[in-house]
């Protein structure tokens, strides 16, 4: 299950991408680099996106100043 402690885990097939979509309760922390592969959002809006998101959707991971035209992203496995 990718969705432990609070996490959706990233995978591309069936190989772990090591990104994790994280909720959090400190908004100074969304969108900061905070550690390597932590993408932070806040826990409601990870909930609604467990609750919403469809297996196998496309996650597209930019680094920071990209814009979100890329080609290739991770997919969610539920």
């Amino acid at each position: 299950m990718p969705w432990a402690r609070g996490a959706i885990y990233l995978y591309s097939g069936n190989k772990d991408t090591l990104y994790r979509i994280h909720g959090t309760n400190q908004p100074e922390y969304i969108g900061q680099a905070i550690s390597s592969g932590c993408i932070r959002m806040r826990n409601e809006d990870v909930i609604d996106l467990y609750d919403r998101v469809k297996l196998n959707s496309m996650v597209v991971v930019l680094p920071p100043g990209q814009n979100a035209q890329a080609e290739t992203g991770a997919r969610w496995r539920g």
